[in-house]
């Protein structure tokens, strides 16, 4: 018989495990490891890199890519391999992404601790077979807590992931291919969307750094850019080196900034005493074991490092190349052991630097749209400055030599960030995607890596410029410039703690490991010369007592009101001061309803008062307003007899005192003191902050003060300020507790309902205080967070913010801040002030213009206010147009869906323009679609024109034939940032303020959306809102950088408001601040606001003389504002006298202030001189000819200092 068929073998599915190892020689990648154990016993057996001491990474996958056999998979671990890796691959389903770096990998430094049985961060469930790490990588993105299902809490996980990652102490870094996003999005507009908060915002959370996408999608398939898996692999084996390196042997780069050139800018950053942080630095260093030659650490002047660094700009040494620096020497700073850096690289060499290997081809770049030649760098460079071999521009000697300045200590180098631009516009590179940096400034980064052998770059402050460098806005490619210049060095980057927005640009962008800093402590305004004048005199007319003469007067000032009246007579004002008293003793009228005696006393008072208002410049800020039938009546409103305004005010004069009536002018003083508590009572930041450095007790004291504003005892304050226990704090605010009460409980008979509960909050608040202190008092975690970073260590993440606004949860500092997720923007806070604001807004508005509502207006929406705030920008938005988020259950943010017309209590939808800052529009695209989408919804409403001005101005639009009309998100083009007036204002390029609003157009006229709408240009649309633009809104995020202390303010709020008024025929819109840095949100109009500005900071002795002290730093600061009034000046035309010469009577015409900025910074001191006589010189300040003289007489004599005409 036949035999039967035999049936074929069906072999049974097996199922990939939930977890597991793999590596392509272990059966094709098609069998698995049971864990890590497992993998690394084979590894040491058949592993290509066996026997070797490559370090070890750990490299968390998706599961799914694992069972759908994704070709990257095995082509990245061979990469790494190739690099000098040695991979753990671990797939996961997503979710145990932490569990699995907790307990199936230890470190190096998790192992010192057990052996130590310091375990009480280490998890108990910690495997004993756990294998031994150098860096962990997530391909998977989201929180590493959770993983996308983790991502729904948002940053609750982050404390849970912070335990674990801080116990292994490696570098965790998070690279992957974009799986949301195609490879031509990505090389065109960057990484963008949900993309970027997987990659970039909810891992940052947990702390994660230099993060590198390595690929992504051509059509449904996952592709590597293999470049870029060499780039992951290069920055994880420099962080590693770190941490196996000896100090001694460690070589580090000190990077310090000289933006914008000329201005004594050399040295300085934003909120920080750069000279004396760099000696702390250099200390902590020593102490460290790093070899710093023969410096002499414990004398070192931090002064004398900006010096010699800035001696180094001199073009005449410059010229003659290494050879001209290594005889200039290191000036003042080599009687303390330091060395200048004389080094020079040619062009040839720099070519060579920046170009790819000539065999390179689509087997490293991967699948992206273009195939670059090997030598693009260069051909970009060439193009924009000429053929390399015959450059002779920036920085180059006259042999054509590109010269590296710099200061040495032994293996630390020091040096100045080259400057960054064209030849007479040093920022325009800020500002152009497709432009290069010179080639010095590549040579500077190139001769870093490849001369000097540095190990770790250190950035130090707020900011630098590599991170703007022109590339792709996020995601870096090989062609990017940040990218290429920082090619694989560990980047620390030292960071004022409240500005986390632009720090997540050095992050992202410059491969930034940030590690922040305190912010200066804050400091009452006060009040000061004719401001305290004015107050002693009101406080006479209230107490209607005996009026002090002019004698009584000048000997009751304390000393500081007596140089300020030395002053301002030599201004010409003090005379006129003392003559307006001593008439005011017989010359005043007594109207009103005061009896006899109290009104000579106050009569006589009203003449003094009115002249000291008018020398404080008081009268635009509170102006008086004469009743009916006042004599000062028809001087208000003139002799017509049409209908007139009821609120219409004088400018009172001395010689008015007669004509006053008393119960008027007693209203008025209300008002004016008023006014004047609320200049007193104004906080700035006093000073600069030093690295590493707790604060003093008087400097604790004013931190306390102005974070609980008056709602704990002084006394108890104090208390906390001592270093005093908290049961002596206690029993301090115990008894000023009940010295408070009402007499009844004090007298036996039972207290207050409320007392107890009251009690109770403020010892909670007392409590908050001690914590305040011991948080601050670990400022010295600044200089650990830097060494740590330094040794290639876990940095500790934290939100960035300020503690004014966002509590204790910002302290300490020293740690690497993060943003927020864009995802939950606006906050339901942030939302509900936003709409407050809005509303007092459109109140104000409204109540100023007979009940018209405005048709537009712009809102300025920033990256770093948007972030501090969660979002309140966002809500004044939505406010406005009438729209409200609606969240998944989740509690992600959906969509923006429109508020129906009859909840919105009969008032209109009002358009709005959309001015966005180029973080806003890179960080929160997700946020600009939302609104686009609902600007389109609000367009194509069916609703009356008169109710939904979104609607009629897109129709009117329509009806001119232009394109996408609900376009209403406009910013910079792609990949570029600013608006490029403040460097105009700056160089002092300009003829009017048209002028510099016409630049503000050229460079906003980009609108961004949904779908393709990145960066079109729709420079009709902007004009066609700009013309209906009736106010234009800027929200201020901190006490530390107002509208008169950054270029920013003017060059885009002023700027916006001039290019309206442009549009609307000249007349300018009005301007609403919100000042979000309070707890009430209340709007104040722009020239309120600078005023209240000037008085209490640039203008004010106490501001002046604390930033003064700060050196070459503190004058830079002081400069800086005196362009930014030039500014304001310029496009919003503020142009007040007193203003002008107040400062020139604090800054120039005050010998001993003038003497100690010309010591500190000749430059900075001779750019306070240029700024007044421009000021003056553009009709911006009616100054006397004797105070021009003088000022010409010290401009010139800055001018031969500067040329070395005199010593």
């Amino acid at each position: 018989m036949p035999a039967a068929p035999v049936a074929p073998r069906i072999e049974p599915p097996k199922e990939t495990p939930a977890l597991g190892c793999l590596h392509p020689e272990y059966h094709g990648g098609k069998e698995f490891f049971a864990s890590p154990k497992d993998y690394m016993q084979w590894y040491a057996k058949h592993g290509p890199l066996r026997g070797t001491d490559a370090p070890v990474v750990g490299v968390l996958l998706y599961r799914k890519h694992v069972i759908t056999e994704q070709p990257y998979i095995p082509q990245m671990i061979s990469i790494m391999e190739q690099e000098g890796h040695i991979p753990v691959p671990i797939f996961i389903n997503g979710v145990e992404a932490h569990t699995v770096v907790r307990d199936m990998l230890t470190t190096d430094n998790e192992q010192r601790m057990l052996a130590r049985g310091e375990i009480g961060s280490i998890s108990p469930t910690l495997s004993r077979d756990a294998v031994r790490v150098d860096a962990v990588v997530s391909t998977i993105g989201f929180p590493l807590v959770g993983g996308p299902a983790g991502s729904m809490e948002g940053g609750r996980q982050a404390e849970v992931a912070k335990t674990i990652l801080s116990t292994k102490n490696v570098p965790y870094q998070v690279a992957a291919p974009l799986l949301i996003q195609d490879m031509d999005s990505w090389t065109q507009n960057g990484v963008a969307g949900l993309q970027s908060v997987v990659l970039y915002s909810l891992p940052e959370l947990d702390g994660a750094i230099d993060t590198v996408p390595l690929g992504g999608l051509v059509g449904d398939n996952i592709f590597l850019v293999p470049e870029r898996v060499s780039k992951m692999c290069g920055r994880l084996r420099r962080w590693v080196e770190l941490r196996r390196k000896p100090a001694h042997e460690r070589k580090v780069a000190v990077l310090l900034y000289g933006f914008p050139p000329g201005v004594g800018a050399t040295g300085t950053a934003a909120l920080l005493n750069v000279p004396n942080s760099l000696v702390n630095l250099l200390r902590a260093l020593k102490s460290e074991g790093y070899d710093l030659g023969d410096l002499d650490v414990e004398n070192l002047n931090g002064e004398s490092l900006i010096a010699a660094l800035t001696a180094q700009e001199d073009q005449r040494t410059i010229a003659r190349g290494a050879a001209g620096l290594a005889a200039q020497g290191a000036g003042p700073a080599a009687e303390h052991g330091v060395q200048a850096n004389a080094a020079e690289v040619s062009t040839k060499q720099l070519k060579e630097w920046l170009t790819y290997p000539p065999e390179w081809g689509p087997s490293e770049w991967g699948p992206i749209p273009f195939l670059p030649d090997n030598d693009v760098l260069v051909k970009r460079m060439q193009k924009q400055w000429g053929d390399l071999s015959s450059y002779r521009g920036i920085m180059s000697s006259a042999s054509g030599q590109l010269v590296v300045p710099g200061l040495r200590a032994g293996n630390v180098y020091i040096g100045v960030q080259p400057l960054l631009g064209l030849e007479g516009d040093p920022m325009r590179l800020l500002f152009e995607r497709d432009l290069t940096p010179h080639p010095q400034y590549a040579a500077f980064y190139k001769w870093l890596q490849h001369e000097n052998k540095t190990d770790v770059v250190l950035h130090f402050g707020m900011h630098g410029t590599v991170e703007w460098l022109p590339g792709s806005p996020l995601g870096n490619n090989g062609l990017s410039w940040s990218d290429v210049l920082m090619g694989d060095l560990p980047n620390v980057y030292v960071y004022a703690a409240n500005n986390p927005s632009e720090s997540i640009i050095a992050k992202r962008r410059g491969y930034g490991t940030i590690v922040s800093h305190n912010v200066p402590p804050y400091g009452r305004a006060g009040l000061y010369k004719q401001l305290a004048t004015l107050r002693d005199l009101i406080q006479e007319w209230r107490e209607g007592s005996t009026p002090m003469t002019a004698a009584d007067h000048a000997s009751s000032s304390s000393a500081e009101m007596m140089g300020a009246a030395a002053q301002a007579s030599a201004m010409g004002a003090g005379s006129a001061a003392t003559s307006a008293a001593s008439a005011a003793s017989g010359g005043a009228g007594s109207n009103g309803g005061s009896s006899e005696g109290q009104g000579d006393v106050r009569s006589s008072l009203v003449a003094p008062i009115i002249e000291n208002i008018r020398l404080a410049g008081l009268q635009e800020d509170v102006p008086f307003v004469p009743g009916p039938g006042s004599p000062l009546w028809e001087r208000a409103h003139g002799s017509s007899n049409g209908t007139v305004e009821s609120s219409s005010s004088v400018t009172l004069l001395p010689e008015d005192a007669g004509l006053v009536d008393l119960k008027e002018f007693d209203d008025y003083i209300s008002t004016v003191y008023s006014y004047l508590q609320v200049l007193e009572n104004r906080l700035f930041s006093e000073g600069l902050h030093v690295l590493g450095t707790p604060p003093t007790r008087n400097q604790l004291s004013a931190y306390l003060n102005a974070y609980f504003d008056g709602s704990l005892p002084q006394d108890a304050l104090d208390a906390v300020a001592d270093a005093e226990g908290i049961e002596t704090a206690r029993a301090r605010l115990e008894r000023s507790f009940q010295m408070q009460q009402p007499e009844a409980s004090t007298n036996g008979s039972n207290p207050p309902a409320d007392a107890g509960a009251r009690m109770a909050e403020l010892e909670a608040k007392l409590n908050e205080a001690v914590q305040i202190r011991s948080l601050l008092a670990q400022n010295s975690q600044e200089l650990t967070g830097v060494l740590r970073a330094l040794r290639g260590e876990y940095v500790l993440p934290e939100a960035g913010g300020d503690l004014l606004r966002d509590g204790v949860g910002v302290l300490p500092t020293g740690r690497n801040i993060h943003a927020l997720d864009p995802y939950r923007m606006p906050s339901p806070a942030a939302a509900a002030r936003g709409s407050q604001a809005a509303q007092a807004i459109l109140d104000s508005h409204t109540a100023a213009n007979q009940g018209t509502f405005p048709e537009t207006v712009s809102v300025n929406l920033w990256g770093l206010d948007a972030i501090k705030t969660k979002g309140e920008s966002v809500g004044m938005v939505l406010h406005f147009v009438g729209g409200r988020p609606v969240k998944e259950g989740t509690g992600r943010i959906a969509r923006f869906e429109l508020i129906p017309l009859e909840e919105m209590g009969g008032r209109p939808r009002v358009d709005v323009l959309c001015n966005m800052s180029g973080i806003f529009r890179d960080s929160f695209q997700n946020v600009v679609e939302l609104l686009d989408d609902l600007f389109h919804r609000a367009a194509a409403a069916d609703e009356p024109e008169e109710l939904n001005f979104v609607r009629k101005h897109a129709r009117s639009m329509q009806a001119k034939g232009l394109d996408n009309t609900a376009a209403r998100l406009f910013s910079n083009p792609a990949g570029d940032y600013g608006s490029m007036v403040n460097e105009r204002v700056g160089a002092g390029n300009w003829e009017s303020g048209e002028e510099l609003g016409d630049t503000w157009v050229s460079r906003n006229a980009f609108s961004y959306g949904r779908g393709r709408e990145r960066g079109a240009a729709r420079p009709e649309v902007l004009q066609s809102l700009l013309a209906t633009t009736d106010r234009v809104v800027q929200e201020v995020d901190s006490v530390e950088y107002g509208l008169t202390d950054i270029q920013e303010y003017y060059a885009n709020t002023g700027a916006l408001q001039k290019a309206a008024a442009n549009a609307r025929g000249g007349k300018a819109p009005g301007v609403s601040i919100v000042e979000a840095f309070g707890k009430e949100v209340k709007p104040r109009e722009l020239k309120d606001v600078l005023r209240i500005e000037y008085r209490t900071k640039l203008l004010n002795p106490r501001w002046a003389e604390a930033m003064s002290a700060q050196g070459s730093g503190g004058a830079f600061e002081i400069s800086q504002r005196m362009t930014a009034m030039v500014g304001w000046g310029a496009t919003s035309d503020f142009r007040e006298n007193w203003a002008w010469d107040q400062a020139a009577e604090t800054y120039a015409l005050d010998e001993a202030m003038a003497e100690k900025l010309r010591q500190a910074n000749p430059q900075a001191f001779s750019n306070v001189l240029k700024r007044m006589l421009e000021a003056s010189g553009r009709g911006m300040w009616d100054a006397s000819p004797e105070v021009l003289d003088r000022l010409r007489a010290l401009y010139s004599e800055m001018d031969d200092q500067l040329e070395g005409v005199k010593a």
